[in-house]
């Protein structure tokens, strides 16, 4: 696995991003010491960030709908 400086990092991190996204894990160092792997996301780690509180959680039918009065109010005056 490739290891990058501290300063090669923040040069090149567009770069090193894309390649981390295609496969191309890397380790970035500071003052020669490992401190942080970049790795792709899987697909699983982004489909759902609030996937925590499936099945706790309702949302209404209506909830676009809630509190219009009162908004619609407060602008009217």
């Amino acid at each position: 696995m490739r290891t990058v400086n501290m300063h090669e990092a923040k040069t090149h991190l567009s770069r090193l991003v894309d390649q981390a996204a295609r496969g191309e894990s890397f380790v970035i160092a500071k003052a020669g010491r490992p401190m942080v792997k970049v790795v792709a996301l899987d697909e699983t780690d982004t489909a759902q960030p609030f996937g925590f509180l499936a099945g706790r959680v309702v949302v209404p039918e209506d909830f676009d709908a809630m509190g219009a009065d009162e908004i619609a109010s407060a602008f009217k005056g």
